[in-house]
């Protein structure tokens, strides 16, 4: 495991793993979601799976470890725990759309108060880039969708909307949202603000937060 989290990304990674509980098999979608693996222990029961085809992984390994073989959805290294099992794309993407996974943290560029999650494309010059990939699979076939993304966009805009704006790749999927500033539930209701990870104050996350939301009863405060 690593050492505490300083960075915004590994501070949403750190927290995400929080949400994740033995015997559960958790699919890490491309970016911010991959480092995940970093943040629990090979012996915490959590079975990682990586839509290119590996069941049972773990954290990125040593330097004098790394097998280019062995990669997670970013292409970047990882560590095959005991038991782990590797397969075929066609094979990996049944596991996705058939229930076989109990959770899926995805990156997000947008996401709502609806559960809706926008990730795969952004308007670049008239055309829509890159491409959907496997998310929409997991969103369908997952019980439950973590979004983990940063709580602005670089010009400081909100990317937890009322509404997505951008094309949808999962309609009422999200169950709960990380950001390196709060974690927010998504209820039949609307969002619910249940923790606050940051030095942030709570009127600074009514600033950066486009959607509205609720406070949960034992909202809690805690300073990365």
């Amino acid at each position: 495991m690593q050492s505490l989290p300083e960075t915004p990304k590994q501070r949403i990674a750190a927290r995400c793993a929080q949400e994740l509980r033995a015997g559960e098999v958790v699919n890490l979608g491309l970016g911010i979601p991959t480092l995940t693996a970093n943040y629990l222990e090979a012996d915490a029961g959590v079975i990682f799976h990586t839509e290119n085809g590996a069941f049972g992984f773990g954290g990125r390994p040593a330097l004098d470890a790394i097998d280019s073989d062995f990669t997670n959805a970013g292409c970047e290294p990882i560590t095959l725990l005991p038991g782990a099992a590797l397969m075929d794309l066609a094979t990996s993407l049944g596991a996705m759309r058939n229930g076989y996974i109990d959770v899926t943290i995805l990156g997000a560029l947008q996401v709502d108060a609806q559960g809706n999650l926008a990730n795969w494309a952004c308007d670049r010059n008239g055309k829509w880039w890159p491409g959907i990939g496997g998310a929409m699979d997991l969103c369908y076939g997952t019980r439950k969708v973590i979004a983990a993304l940063a709580h602005t966009d670089k010009h400081g805009n909100s990317k937890i909307l009322p509404r997505c704006t951008l094309p949808l790749t999962g309609q009422g999927c999200v169950k709960v949202i990380v950001t390196e500033h709060a974690v927010f539930d998504v209820t039949d209701a609307g969002l619910v603000l249940r923790e606050i990870l940051s030095h942030a104050t709570l009127d600074d996350i009514r600033a950066m937060t486009a959607a509205p939301f609720t406070l949960a009863p034992l909202l809690q405060m805690r300073a990365a």
